[in-house]
């Protein structure tokens, strides 16, 4: 995995650059998941790993498959990690492409599990607290899972904060056990 990021960080700082740049992230965005999530397909996958296919077979392919899904600068993106072949770092290369986005637009997804279904005014304090605590907009995705008893259990990047009822029991548990 490491090396997958390793060898997909220069092309999603180019691209990322370049979208910058050109003031065209959500496209580039876009593009990109879509590369990510086909290149991801086992049957195409498959029929790209093809050794009698050329590289310029296999950029045609992938460009047949994302027909009208790319500009003509998402096209030679392609190209050039057909010529490299590198279209296996493309979910990689898309990963790293919106942590990019996310630090510039200074924004984060947060992932909120609760044990009950919240309702949009609680969702909106949730997301006021945390993105003054984070100094950032804040983006929630929130579901339900009844085994955390009650509370939340909230994730945005590396931060977890466990405030469900079944995480302090945990906790307790824990505790009880060391003495």
């Amino acid at each position: 995995m490491s090396e997958l990021t390793t060898l997909a960080r220069p092309y999603a700082k180019a691209a990322f650059e370049f979208a910058q740049t050109a003031d065209n992230l959500s496209a580039w965005s876009e593009m990109l998941s879509f590369c990510a999530l086909a290149i991801t397909d086992e049957n195409l996958s498959e029929y790209l790993d093809n050794p009698g296919l050329t590289r310029e077979q296999v950029a045609d392919v992938m460009l047949q498959v994302a027909e009208g899904k790319l500009d003509e600068h998402g096209q030679n993106f392609v190209r050039l990690l057909s010529d490299n072949k590198r279209l296996d770092l493309l979910p990689a290369i898309a990963r790293l492409f919106e942590e990019n986005k996310a630090k510039y637009e200074k924004t984060v997804d947060v992932d909120i599990t609760s044990a009950v279904e919240m309702s949009e005014s609680q969702l909106n304090k949730v997301s006021e607290r945390l993105s003054d605590q984070l100094g950032r907009k804040v983006n929630i995705n929130s579901e339900t899972d009844a085994s955390l008893i009650g509370g939340m259990l909230i994730r945005a990047g590396d931060m977890v904060i466990d405030a469900s009822v079944k995480g302090k029991l945990n906790e307790l548990s824990d505790t009880l056990m060391i003495k």
